[in-house]
């Protein structure tokens, strides 16, 4: 059924994207995994308003949340195959489309967002962008997920020594399962819509993701009682365009894809700035214990292992932390 529902989003998208050729605008469709509630939902949305605006009409972007095209994994493979225009997109799952960008999934890599954004919004990150190119695929600017945060319906959490076997629910990205394998977890990799019917069910115990992940979802519902900020990782999101997608629009227009891209991630990265006070106020009104000062010291020096078995990132970390002592 949810195989066939997505074909038939696919099918209705690529309609109305035929039907709006044959007129006067182009319409590309753009999806994500979100509701409405989550932030990429607001990055999408700018960047929707800034494509129709700078364009002046001549490029509509159809927005399709929910996971109605795919999971992320899904989106990005029909994305390399020309089957879908656009997508916001978590980094964990690129790894599988360039091994380069694993590397910014490494454990403890950031220590705040701005050193996130000075590597991202930098040359390091276009660089690591353009390593897509190679799997057909176009990436345009870094958005914003967070920082990652461990729950868990069972008990809290406030050292690496808590969540040993602890049945927690991973990204499917050999990063992150090797970063919780190290911490003696019993990792459940699985596509995150998957993962809420698994929380509810309780055939997994828990989850990790950003307090706007969190809140948007209303994970109190999905019995995570227990919310600890050990802040693992950085997680970053893609705007990403099919190459074939990219290579239609003249030169001009790639240039205000580009620009309208990156705008709409830092107006998002703002969003989540804004809001993060308010939604984590919010979690704990809804009975959530949040630990807020856990002792982030045994959880990274657990995952240093992590940086041993990814030889291949070691010029790439060489150059992140140069570029963010100067």
């Amino acid at each position: 059924m949810k195989t066939l529902t997505r074909l038939f989003a696919l099918m209705t998208a690529l309609t109305l994207c035929l039907c709006a050729t044959a007129g006067a605008e182009t319409v590309l469709k753009l999806g994500t995994t979100v509701n409405e509630q989550d932030s990429f939902q607001v990055a999408a949305e700018k960047f929707a308003e800034l494509i129709e605006a700078n364009t002046e009409g001549a490029y509509k972007i159809e927005i399709y949340p929910n996971g109605t095209l795919g999971g992320e994994a899904e989106m990005l493979d029909d994305m390399s195959m020309g089957m879908l225009d656009m997508g916001i997109i978590t980094s964990g799952p690129f790894v599988n489309f360039s091994e380069m960008m694993g590397v910014l999934d490494m454990p403890f890599l950031f220590a705040g967002n701005e050193e996130a954004y000075t590597i991202l919004d930098g040359e390091i990150g276009r660089e690591l962008l353009d390593t897509l190119e190679n799997a057909n695929l176009k990436g345009l600017a870094y958005a914003e997920r967070g920082f990652r945060n461990i729950s868990n319906a069972t008990k809290p959490v406030a050292s690496a020594a808590d969540v040993v076997d602890l049945k927690l629910r991973v990204m499917e990205n050999e990063v992150y399962t090797r970063t919780f394998n190290a911490l003696n977890v019993n990792t459940v990799p699985m596509a995150w819509a998957d993962a809420l019917t698994a929380l509810q069910q309780g055939t997994i115990e828990g989850q990790e993701n950003p307090i706007n992940v969190f809140f948007s979802y209303g994970l109190w519902d999905y019995n995570q009682n227990y919310l600890t900020l050990d802040r693992h990782s950085y997680s970053t999101a893609i705007i990403t365009m099919s190459l074939d997608a990219w290579n239609a629009l003249d030169e001009a227009t790639q240039q205000i894809f580009l620009d309208a891209a990156q705008q709409a991630a830092e107006y998002e990265r703002q969003w989540v700035a804004d809001q993060e006070a308010d939604q984590l106020q919010a979690i704990k009104d809804h009975g959530v214990t949040v630990e807020e000062n856990p002792d982030v010291e045994s959880f990274r020096s657990a995952v240093q292992v992590v940086y041993e078995a990814y030889p291949q990132y070691a010029d790439y970390l060489s150059r992140i932390q140069e570029a963010l002592a100067k």
